[in-house]
């Protein structure tokens, strides 16, 4: 289990002679060349066109460009600036200070070394903005945050400092358009676009492998195109997910999670900011007195509602950990087992945030489940009003739209998420079930020491279509990873590829973006000992999602015990820095990851 950085395509680079190995150790051009040694990882021809993607919508002007200028970070430390929200807070006549915190893109580090910082930004966004809250006596604070994990980073923070507050949620991206495919696109696409390239079947619509339409250039298409301007993943993703539950929970205005990135209504929403948080100021709403075991219950509900990401587990485990409610996966179980999944919405289903937003957005699908008496329509907002009152004047949703099913026809009668417990997952593994791809599957399992790993396997055309697999990723969770990446590279593929005989299995994360049959925060994870790592090729893996369970079949608890003999716990190749620090403090994926949690 190696650190080196293996997550670059094999051949491409070589490890930084001037690496310190008690780091992570990423691939880089050799020196002499050109200057973009390390971007030049996921710049280069097709290997990660989501980071492509996601890096033209950012404003890189041209393919020349993007392939062989070099990228400089530029970090400021500083704590003042924002027109937009600044104005409005100044307006209602107080000071306004903005300062930063980190942020890293889940789609540019997709796939790479890089995404081992992802989740442990989680925290260290909570930590900076405690930190500068607390140390510089701010009365409120305003959080802006965007991709996936930064919005629990931004409530973890809250609940810690306690001081009045609001979100505003940067805001969903509008979908792009493939003129080679010729149909709206968005980033899954070049994920799932990378899969059917490597199997040999991605094509033009029309006139496919003439001039120009090759199927590199179809790759190069949805890399120039899915990502048309600013905004976080347009799909009911863990962005998305993560901001229409903490509307649902009161801790945003309404329409926060479903007004695209550049609306006018973002912009209007931005400058009301100062006015609530005034309100919040002079009512003394604390982000505790919101963070309720009712507010956690609307945001279960909501995510079943509209099949959203398992990282919303993880997450919620974590807020709801950091605010002292009680919430366990026993309760994400029971939610999910009386909530049915209504949503036609990416990944699984057919429309984007931006479609919801047409035909009123979350707080029409908040209405009408209130109504319904489905979600807590009493508990109290940052408005100083009722969710209920916060939606009462917005509008029905139309009768004739077809994103969101009626309660008396959902998609599935119960929730997509499953929890999922066995003898590989003693203490617990999230599913993403929605149906679709079936409630049972059995198969012999296929062992992956490291996610680069099955990447490699998948980039030669190496998974068979002929037998049933269950691929078993290990060695990916919190302490092992080091960082719980997502792996949506692989899960993507596989879809684009059409292996329909595939079943994943992990004790890292997936992304909101990945579907199929996947399961995901095995728990315990096998750099601690879990029984995941005592899986081996051949193994027959049964996973139920209408009993919830997970189990090697093919060995018994006797059979387990002398495996466990054997192994060997693996040594840390991380040593120093972030990721080391984050090793040693984190916390198992079955309680939310969470590295401030006091021992005694």
């Amino acid at each position: 289990m190696s650190s080196d950085a293996s997550s670059a395509p094999e051949g491409v680079g070589i490890i930084d002679p001037k690496s310190d190995p008690q780091y992570i150790q990423f691939r880089c051009l050799p020196p002499g060349g050109p200057l973009n040694r390390w971007s030049h990882i996921i710049t280069r021809e097709h290997d990660f066109p989501a980071s492509q993607a996601m890096l033209y919508g950012a404003g890189v002007p041209s393919e020349d460009m993007m392939k062989n200028a070099p990228h400089v970070g530029i970090a400021t430390i500083w704590w003042e600036g924002n027109p937009i929200v600044k104005r409005g807070v100044e307006k209602q006549k107080m000071l306004a200070w903005q300062y930063n915190a980190v942020g890293v893109s889940d789609a540019i580090t997709m796939g790479g070394e890089g995404m081992r910082y992802s989740l442990q930004s989680r925290d260290l966004i909570a930590d900076s903005i405690e930190t500068v809250t607390c140390a510089q006596h701010h009365d409120a604070n305003i959080s802006i945050p965007g991709c996936d994990k930064n919005m629990p980073g931004v409530i973890m923070a809250a609940a810690r400092h306690n001081r009045p507050f609001i979100m505003i949620y940067g805001g969903t991206i509008r979908k792009g358009y493939s003129n080679l495919l010729e149909r709206e696109v968005n980033l899954i696409n070049c994920y799932e676009a990378a899969g059917a390239f490597a199997y040999g079947t991605l094509h033009a619509k029309t006139n496919a492998g003439a001039a120009g339409r090759t199927p590199g250039d179809v790759m190069t298409d949805l890399e120039q195109h899915s990502c048309p301007g600013a905004g976080a993943c347009g799909g009911m993703y863990t962005a998305n997910t993560m901001a229409t539950a903490i509307e649902a929970m009161g801790l945003t205005l309404p329409g926060s999670s479903s007004y695209p990135a550049l609306s006018p209504e973002k912009a209007r929403e931005c400058e009301r900011a100062a006015e609530v948080i005034k309100t919040t100021m002079a009512k003394d709403i604390r982000p505790r007195d919101l963070l309720t075991r009712a507010a956690f219950e609307n945001a279960l509900v909501i995510t079943m509602i509209l099949g959203g990401s398992t990282n919303g587990v993880l997450h919620f485990l974590a807020m709801a950990n950091t605010a002292e409610v009680p919430l366990t996966l026993d309760d994400v179980d029971r939610a999910s087992n009386r909530t049915p999944y209504l949503a036609d919405l990416a990944p699984s289903g057919r429309y984007m945030m931006e479609d919801l937003y047409k035909i009123g957005g979350t707080p029409s699908v908040l209405k009408m489940l209130i109504a319904a008496g489905r979600i807590n329509g009493d508990i109290p907002t940052v408005t100083g009003r009722t969710l209920a009152e916060n939606v009462a004047d917005w509008p029905s949703l139309p009768p004739e739209q077809t994103i969101i099913r009626p309660l008396s026809d959902p998609i599935k009668e119960t929730g997509h998420i499953r929890v999922l417990r066995g003898n590989l997952a003693p203490e617990g593994a999230v599913a993403k079930i929605t149906g679709k791809e079936g409630l049972r599957f059995e198969g012999k399992a296929r062992v992956f020491n490291k996610e680069h790993e099955l990447d490699d396997a998948l980039s030669r055309g190496e998974i068979p279509r002929h037998e049933n697999l269950v691929l078993i990723v290990r060695y990916e969770g919190p302490k092992g990873g080091p960082g719980m990446p997502e792996q949506l590279r692989a899960s993507a593929a596989i879809i684009g590829a059409g292996l329909k005989n595939i079943a994943l299995v992990t004790d890292g994360r997936y992304s909101g973006a990945s579907h199929g049959f996947i399961v995901g925060h095995v728990t315990p994870e096998a750099a601690v000992g879990g029984p995941i790592g005592l899986v081996r090729d051949g193994d027959t893996i049964v996973i139920d999602a209408v009993q919830n369970r997970i189990d090697i079949t093919s060995a018994d608890d006797a059979e387990l015990q002398e495996r466990r003999k054997a192994w060997k716990p693996p040594v840390a190749k991380v040593r120093r820095g972030a990721l080391a620090k984050y090793a040693r403090l984190v916390g198992d994926a079955s309680h939310g990851a969470v590295t401030d949690q006091w021992e005694e």
